[in-house]
């Protein structure tokens, strides 16, 4: 059987492989997922949704309540304007990031994503056929804006995720708005991925279209509300990007689903208490991670945001910190500058954590 040359060039995710070939009795700490439920009052709405038989299609772009919430999101949350017209729901921000990808990429492309960086940028670039290019980062593992910048001339797009994956790193307004304006002059899209936008720590978020006028905003309910396996996603942006990502949208998947709508809609309209809860316990366990790593030698800038810490660890070592059964991910799984770091995940408790610094330090010892 024949298949797509592109889709044989790319490697099944290195998070994955490694999670999947975990042996028993293992710490996770390489799957980004938020380890607490969802809050009861979003599952209620969607059993609520479920009793009420709102369990058919949606309308392509997603409810109105929903993206009309969003809408209310944006204002308040990032000083964005935005129209319900200005929005699709999706399958998760992965969708969203496929069908923008897919309206803007014309096979030979110029792509830019963040080296390392979150693995789906490239992968989906590369299935749309795009030349994809990794933007360094700094020894701070911020975006190196000088670098960006003397890429940007003739590319197509720029990928910007801050909070970032795998790195923790917050961008600073300021570089966030050098690098949208310098891709709005050189006509470059700018997608800003602001999956984490609520987990910073001291640094605030900031939004990278209120900078400028050529960007798509990704965001999800995933990780603010720890509901990853509900699959509600969204992308906002100018209506002539919007029209064009409907095309994709409405054929890969038609609808975001219902019952999930509903519940995301309960998630941004009603009770905000359990994303501060989150916050602070994912700063509580990024200190005793990134402390006790410290105290066993590694150097890494302190994370700002998200909930990973990006370790220069060295192959071996690496190696040697799986077989003592704690999951980590190996850097090379988000682009080709950061094979001796590994990414650590501070998603899981505070007891996992400290049995993990003993497993890593028993493999430090060896």
């Amino acid at each position: 059987m024949r298949f797509s040359e592109k889709v044989q060039a790319i490697e099944i995710s290195g998070i994955r492989r490694i999670f999947e070939g975990a042996g028993p009795g293992s710490i996770n700490l390489g799957l980004g997922q938020p380890d607490f439920d969802t809050p009861q009052h979003i599952k209620d709405a969607a059993i609520k949704a479920i009793k009420e038989g709102k369990t058919g299609y949606t309308v392509n772009a997603g409810i109105p309540e929903l993206r009309a919430a969003i809408c209310e999101k944006f204002r308040r949350e990032n000083a964005l304007t935005y129209r319900p017209e200005q929005v699709i729901v999706t399958a998760g921000a992965s969708e969203a990031l496929h069908i923008a990808i897919q309206s803007l990429v014309n096979p030979g492309d110029r792509v830019l994503v963040p080296d390392p960086g979150f693995v789906s940028y490239a992968a989906l670039s590369a299935i749309a056929g795009a030349r994809v290019e990794g933007v360094p980062l700094t020894s701070s593992l911020h975006i190196d804006v000088d670098a960006a910048q003397e890429m940007m001339e003739g590319a197509r797009l720029l990928f910007l995720n801050s909070p970032g994956n795998p790195t923790g790193a917050v961008e600073s307004p300021e570089s966030i708005c050098a690098l949208v304006e310098a891709a709005e002059d050189l006509g470059v899209t700018v997608i800003s991925d602001e999956v984490y936008e609520h987990f910073t720590y001291g640094k605030p978020h900031v939004s990278a279209a209120c900078y400028g006028g050529n960007v798509i905003t990704v965001n999800a309910v995933s990780k603010t509300y720890a509901m990853t396996g509900w699959r509600i996603g969204y992308l906002s942006a100018a209506e002539e990007v919007i029209g064009q990502c409907m095309k994709v949208h409405q054929y890969c998947q038609a609808c975001a689903t219902s019952i999930a709508q509903y519940a995301a809609l309960a998630a941004y309209t009603g009770d905000q208490s359990s994303v501060g809860a989150m916050r602070r316990e994912y700063q509580a366990r990024r200190d005793i991670l990134y402390e006790g790593l410290d105290r066993l030698g590694f150097q890494f800038p302190v994370p700002e945001g998200a909930f990973y810490t990006f370790v220069p660890m060295g192959r071996e070592l690496m190696e040697k910190v799986i077989k003592k059964g704690v999951i980590i991910v190996p850097g090379d799984s988000f682009g080709r500058n950061a094979r001796e770091y590994a990414r650590l995940t501070y998603a899981t408790s505070r007891e996992n954590i400290g049995e993990a610094l003993k497993r890593i330090a028993a493999a430090v010892g060896e």
